[in-house]
């Protein structure tokens, strides 16, 4: 099939998000203005650069029937840091939970079940049962297109990567054991799947056969 994405595709769902995968979860971590603790998830996330190490992620709606953007987004508007907790298989329910579209000021680790840590050179707590974790101070937030700048605002944000915890049980030999960190991808629709094989491809030398 081929459709045009400006018109209907006649299917039950959109399968724009299913060709797009797998996806790395970006476990937010915010405070707002007056210190209150926000944790979602967010599927449009990524690493996008090494030197300086830089992460972004992006939500798209208000918050809510009430408007405005999303509590990540503002918070880190407004505070300009953020944390990126890592989502092993072991945290998918509590990743769920914490997805809810609670009310602004609804502390998600209270309703996940999930223990605050503290970070080292940033404001908002970890997920201390996550394996890793990077603490961000915002760069830029980009305002993208939209169909409806009230009821659908998107924004990318871009943060540089100031500190990292990895937990000392997900290493083997100096390097972070997949088989050990167990990710949770992000797939299509409402699916997920863990990482449960790792395969190893050396780059090729130029020119061929060198």
């Amino acid at each position: 099939m081929f459709y045009r994405t400006d018109q209907p595709h006649g299917l039950p769902h959109n399968p724009f998000n299913a060709l797009v995968v797998p996806r790395p979860i970006g476990w937010i971590s915010t405070v707002d203005r007056d210190g209150r603790a926000n944790l979602a998830p967010y599927s449009f996330f990524n690493a996008v650069a090494y030197t300086p190490p830089q992460v972004v992620f992006s939500g798209t709606g208000p918050h809510g029937a009430g408007g405005g953007l999303k509590d990540s987004i503002q918070n880190v508007i407004d505070t300009g840091e953020f944390v990126c907790n890592f989502v092993s298989v072991a945290l998918d329910e509590a990743m769920n939970q914490s997805s809810s579209a609670a009310p602004r000021g609804v502390d998600e680790f209270e309703v996940a079940g999930l223990t605050k840590a503290p970070s080292e050179l940033v404001k908002p707590p970890r997920v201390k049962e996550s394996l890793a974790h990077l603490e961000c101070t915002l760069l830029q937030v980009i305002e993208l297109a939209t169909l409806d700048p009230v009821a659908a605002p998107n924004r990318l944000v871009i943060g540089k990567v100031v500190g990292v915890h990895i937990d000392d049980t997900v290493l083997t030999d100096g390097r972070v054991d997949m088989a050990k960190l167990r990710p949770l991808a992000r797939l299509g629709y409402m699916d997920y799947a863990p990482i449960t094989e790792v395969f190893e491809m050396q780059r090729p030398s130029w020119p061929p056969g060198a």
